[in-house]
Parts: C-alpha cells; structure tokens; sequence
C-alpha cells in the first residue's frame, strides 16, 4: 500500500520550473477557444520557467499544491489591484493541471489563499474571471462569490468579458 501526501505550501525558486509547466496545461486547457491561439501562446510562452523564479523570488505570493511529487496547481494572490473595487486581497491566478480538476484540490488551494491574505489583515477578497470560461465562473460562484463587477480585455483583435467575485470575511 502507498500513501500519496497532498500539501499546500509556499513556492521557492526551485519549483519554477514546475510552476511553468502547470501554468502552460492549465491555461492551455482552460483557454483554448476563448483567447485566440496566437494570444494564448505569446500569453503562455511570457511566463516560464525564468518568470516564475523571478516572481518567487521578488516575494510574490505563490501557493501550490503538491499531490505527491507533483505540482498539481497554484494559486498567485496579494493586494487587490483594483482601486475601484473596495476588497483587500485578490487571487490574481488560481489553476490546476486538469487531471486534477473537479476533484476539491481548486476548493483546497482557494482556501489556503484565503486563509494567508486573512493572516495578513485582509479581510475582503476579489477574483477576476473571463465570463467565457465557465468552469471558472461557476467554481467561484459554488464558493460563495457575488458578482462585484464586470470588465473587458482585449486579446489581439478579440475583446472578451470578464467579471469579479468578491468576498467579504
């Protein structure tokens, strides 16, 4: 018999890499037939390996879920960014690799992003979602999001909508 540890915790320059390679599955999976394939790849092909270490190395907020030897997922969160929207934190990325999808590991990885922002004074939260990309939507709708507000953004010649979750503690 194996037993397989699932954790969630803070990731350092040398899991870059791995970051990299979820970054590129995950977003692959959520966003083809929704971003253009030009703009997926350049979006994609923007955030290796070296981004990530310089990103973890600056202190960005970057946690992951480890499903054995394997980084399922991130979460990239910190301050809200959106001066108009009056939440303290913000989940700026939360993916998973699809084969570890529809399975709590989202749900888990949330709320240790949650939980740390709420360690740290904040106690409101946004999410920004393409409205496309409706697994999203309704994921953040499942954990208690309210739509907040809505927005645009432009991929190459596509302008695509999106809306932000809140939550306040």
């Amino acid at each position: 018999m194996s037993t397989v540890v699932i954790e969630i915790r803070q990731a350092n320059a040398a899991d870059a890499p791995a970051v990299a390679a979820a970054h590129d599955e995950a977003w692959r999976a959520a966003y083809q037939g929704i971003i253009p394939g030009v703009e997926l790849d350049k979006l994609i092909n923007r955030r290796g390996a070296d981004w990530w270490e310089s990103a973890i190395r600056k202190g960005s907020r970057i946690s992951l879920l480890a499903f054995g030897n394997n980084i399922a997922g991130y979460a990239n969160y910190g301050r809200n960014r959106a001066r108009s929207l009056y939440y303290d934190g913000e989940i700026y990325e939360l993916y998973l690799r699809p084969e570890y999808q529809g399975v709590g590991f989202g749900r888990r990885l949330f709320t240790a992003a949650r939980r740390d922002l709420l360690q740290s004074g904040m106690k409101s939260l946004v999410v920004w979602a393409l409205s496309d990309n409706e697994p999203a939507v309704e994921f953040y709708r499942a954990l208690g999001g309210r739509a907040v507000a809505r927005s645009s953004e432009r991929f190459g010649t596509r302008v695509l909508d999106k809306v932000a979750y809140g939550w306040n503690s």
